[in-house]
This record gives structure tokens, sequence and C-alpha cells, in this order.
């Protein structure tokens, strides 16, 4: 009988994380863009705003600072652009390459093990090109509720997404790179 049990067990453990990479897996395939509201945390110092990310690889963060400080990503460039300054990269030298890049995160789910955390989120992390990256998921929506990545300049990056809505209707201009002043 404990022989027939343990089988069981094993059956509904391996089953319910199966159903929960699958459910995750799913959604994600059904989301062509998110808006959602965030909170940034750089090594301490916290910045919060609003963004809307269009897959693939492109996304426009407006920040609540008094700088006016907003992020563009069109699908090859990045800006980061204030009152006062103004900076161009190319997006496949940030970890928001591959943050952005569906294909990229479903396959790497696909091909790892989930470590759930208190019971409400699920985490996946991957190493790339000497980036490791953590992506999270909740529990029980299967929503992308955030990443951890190493930024351009070693920092440890933290990005919580919150009041998240799916397949809003996004204008194009949305995601132009702004020129510089």
């Amino acid at each position: 009988m404990k022989k027939y049990l343990l089988i069981f067990l094993f059956f509904f453990y391996s089953t319910s994380f199966a159903s929960i990479k699958e459910n995750i897996i799913k959604n994600l395939n059904d989301i062509n863009n998110l808006s959602f509201n965030f909170e940034q945390n750089i090594n301490g110092k916290i910045e919060k705003g609003s963004c809307s990310l269009k897959y693939q690889k492109k996304i426009f963060c407006k920040y609540n600072l008094a700088n006016n400080k907003i992020m563009v990503a069109d699908g090859k460039n990045m800006v980061i652009k204030t009152e006062s300054s103004y900076y161009l990269y190319p997006i496949n030298k940030t970890p928001l390459n591959l943050i952005l890049d569906k294909k990229f995160i479903l396959d790497k789910i696909k091909i790892s093990d989930e470590i759930v955390i208190e019971n409400k989120f699920i985490n996946y992390k991957f190493y790339q090109n000497d980036n490791e990256i953590n992506v999270y998921f909740d529990k029980s929506t299967y929503d992308l509720v955030g990443w951890q990545t190493v930024d351009i300049y070693q920092n440890i990056s933290i990005t919580y997404l919150s009041s998240i809505r799916k397949n809003q209707k996004l204008k194009k201009e949305l995601f132009l790179l702004p020129k510089q002043n």
C-alpha cells in the first residue's frame, strides 16, 4: 500500500509542476504585449513608473521622476532620455535584449526547472552570454510579474510588475526612439 501511495504522490507532484510550466508557457504564448506599472531597484535606488512592452523587443517606460525620464526600445536600439541626458545603446548589448525576447524566454522555460517561492511565485533562472537572468511568474495567474538581471554597469536590477494588462491596443509611434535635444 505504501508503494502505491508513493507512486501516486510522485505522479501528483510531477503533474502539478508540469501543469504550472505548461500554463505559464500557454499564457506567455497568448501575449503579444503587456502594459504595467513597475518598481525597479538598482543597488537600493528605487524608481517607479509605467511601461508598455510589445514582443519582439519593444518597450516604452515612463518613470515617475521630476526629470521626465523615459526608456524606449524599438527592437534594435534603446534610448534612455531625461531633460538633461540622452543615452543610446544597441539593445543586444543589454539584458533587456533577452527579457524582451519571448521566444528566448519560452525556449529557456521549456528546459528549465522552476523554483517555487513562498508558494506564490515561480522562478526560472537562465544563463546566457555570462548573464544571469531570473524571471518570475505569479503561481495562480501565470503572469510575468518581474525579472532580475545585471545591467551594463554590473548593477543588480530587480523589476517588479503590477497592474498588468495584456494585449492592449498600442500605438506604433510609442516605440519610436526619441530624438536627442
